[in-house]
């Protein structure tokens, strides 16, 4: 099976760009192996969790997570890390999507635990003119943050999430923000509410993998949600598939290869270190595959592919807050 092309960008994204524009096997990846990548100068990123990674054109992003972190950023030219920017507010629990040059946050939350709130505008930063600019502001009746967001076109669609920081009240809420207009819409509630788990469209289907429902004063690890809800963008109607994922865990990343979406590393109440399991749902098939685990188990952070190489950085070793890492993983597929 070979990668399609990932239409519903747009190639607005320099990320997805290099997913449609190189081929890859989803079988020679299930039999390649992760290797560290080490700067050429010594240079490593920002040690952060409940944050993001992604790339625009040929350099990554590390960026957000608790505190008030510079944006680090990767030149796969120079094979240095360098910092960037520090946001105007603390940003984390957030997916972000890449729209042209842009990145975009929302459907996050800022302060300390438990008692975290939802961030009320979107936040952009402009990896050209490396600078954070604030956005538009979230209805404040639909604020919350660990929210699942995933961009087609130009539109934004923030899923679920939670509104009291890690205490409680789950959302089922599904929105969309349309880029050129500037105008929020509700959608349908989804089946069930979660947090700290990400969103995929694939086929004009978005996909709600993983997650929570977050509850600080039982244990905020429990609760994982093994169930994928579906929404079809079309008849704007939700259906859950069959089959669970394999490894119930929240604070997951994710990345769409293709028919294909990986689902890496996150969080559980059963065991003290991050997840390293990396496993993918195939969107016509809905069946699941095992992939080659990460080296090191990780949550709050996410993955690339770039150039046939799947790459992630950062995030934390162990569910909670630490060990916050400062290493880059490539996963490179067999020839």
């Amino acid at each position: 099976m070979r990668i399609k092309p990932i239409l519903f960008f747009a190639c607005l994204s320099a990320f997805l760009w290099q997913c449609a524009s190189n081929k890859i096997n989803i079988t020679q990846l299930q039999k390649g192996t992760w290797a560290e990548l080490h700067s050429v100068d010594g240079s490593k990123p920002v040690k952060r969790h409940e944050a993001a990674f992604v790339s625009v054109a040929n350099k990554f992003y590390l960026l957000g997570g608790r505190r008030m972190n510079p944006v680090s950023i990767y030149d796969t030219a120079t094979k240095k890390w360098k910092k960037g920017p520090v946001p105007p507010i603390e940003l984390h629990h957030f997916q972000p999507v890449v729209y042209g040059t842009d990145i975009y946050i929302l459907g996050a939350l800022t302060g300390g635990y438990p008692g975290e709130t939802p961030v009320p505008h979107i936040y952009i930063y402009d990896t050209k003119m490396n600078q954070w600019k604030k956005g538009a502001a979230i209805p404040e009746n639909r604020l919350r943050g660990g929210a699942g967001v995933a961009l087609q076109g130009d539109k934004i669609y923030l899923s679920c999430g939670i509104k009291d920081g890690h205490r409680g009240d789950h959302k089922k809420w599904l929105d969309v923000y349309d880029l050129k207009t500037g105008t929020w819409t509700k959608l349908p509630d989804a089946p069930r509410p979660r947090d700290h788990f990400q969103s995929v469209i694939a086929n004009n289907k978005l996909y709600n993998i993983g997650g929570r429902t977050t509850i600080a004063a039982d244990n905020p690890f429990k609760n994982t949600i093994g169930e994928v809800d579906v929404f079809d963008l079309t008849t704007k109607k939700w259906q859950t598939i069959a089959d669970p994922i394999p490894t119930k865990r929240a604070g997951n990343f994710t990345l769409l290869l293709g028919d294909d979406i990986l689902v890496f590393g996150g969080e559980s109440f059963t065991q003290e270190p991050a997840h390293s399991e990396v496993e993918a749902l195939n969107v016509n098939s809905h069946s699941w595959k095992t992939m080659p685990p990460l080296p090191q188990g990780r949550h709050g952070t996410g993955a690339v592919f770039f150039k046939n190489q799947i790459y992630t950085a950062s995030g934390c070793g162990n569910r909670g807050g630490e060990p916050e890492l400062s290493d880059l993983w490539t996963l490179t597929a067999t020839k």
